[in-house]
């Protein structure tokens, strides 16, 4: 068994492996659920929220736990007492069971199983699950990252680090704005794909697209397994500022606004400052 004190570059591929196969059970879950009728929930913060998303929390909640009782696991569907005790975590799970239980409830694919590993406030783990897609992605710092389709074997991914026009831009399906509008079209040439949940950030992993700009709420469950594969595919997640985005370091669970890109010699951040 992992032990506490072992240090995040010290990680192996058993134990992403391990989560590999814990993504794919809860994959099976929800897929049992999303191809029959089911119901629809509305959470206090008026997201949606289905048996899908609570049977994957459980399977994923259980078994993390049987991997490494003395890492915690601070899920979507935890309740309100992790919220409060995470903030004297410096290592934890980071879960989104279900990510993007709209696409869930539309019935379009464009759903993921979310789990990273967090040490010291960055993502050194993560493993992404398109059931419906089957599509995985996954990485641990310091052994890259990879692709898999519908079960065969993992293929190493990068990002396109030599971005060209007409600029590949990837958005949210379900939360378009005026904001993200004016940020593409201020890049210049561009062609726009339209996606959900997480699989906007491991297209640019994969180097299907140039950049994901996410200028509206997001929660750090939603982010941080897509970040730890792009960075490990040589990628970059900024926040406005020009920094990293970083977890459990403050108050509330909400990202700020960031953007999602891989060439790094590109000032992707310039259409925002002329406003």
């Amino acid at each position: 068994m992992i032990q506490e004190q072992t240090p995040a570059s010290s990680l192996n591929r058993a134990l992403l492996d391990a989560v590999r196969a814990i993504s794919s059970a809860a994959g099976a879950a929800i897929l049992r659920v999303y191809e029959r009728d089911f119901t629809v929930e509305i959470k206090d913060d008026r997201s949606p929220l289905t048996e899908a998303d609570r049977a994957a929390h459980e399977i994923i909640v259980a078994e993390l736990g049987a991997l490494q009782p003395r890492w915690p696991v601070l899920s979507e569907e935890s309740p309100a007492s992790a919220l409060t005790m995470r903030r004297s975590w410096d290592r934890y799970w980071l879960v989104d069971p279900l990510d993007g239980t709209k696409e869930f409830i539309k019935r379009n694919g464009e759903f993921t199983v979310n789990i990273a590993l967090i040490d010291n406030h960055e993502p050194v783990l993560g493993v992404v699950l398109s059931p419906v897609l089957g599509i995985e992605y996954g990485a641990l710092r310091g052994h890259g990252a990879f692709k898999s389709q519908a079960g065969g074997a993992p293929q190493p991914i990068q990002v396109r680090d030599k971005a060209a026009a007409p600029l590949r831009v990837v958005g949210s399906r379900s939360h378009a704005s005026e904001s993200l509008v004016a940020y593409v079209n201020a890049l210049g040439p561009h062609e726009m794909q339209p996606m959900g949940s997480s699989l906007k950030i491991c297209l640019v992993a994969e180097g299907a697209a140039d950049v994901y700009p996410r200028l509206g709420p997001t929660s750090e469950w939603d982010t941080a397994a897509a970040q730890a594969i792009l960075e490990a595919a040589g990628g970059v997640m900024m926040d406005l500022a020009g920094e990293p985005l970083r977890y459990n370091t403050k108050e509330q669970l909400l990202n700020p606004h960031f953007v999602a890109y891989g060439d790094r010699h590109r000032d992707w951040l310039a259409p925002l400052r002329r406003k």
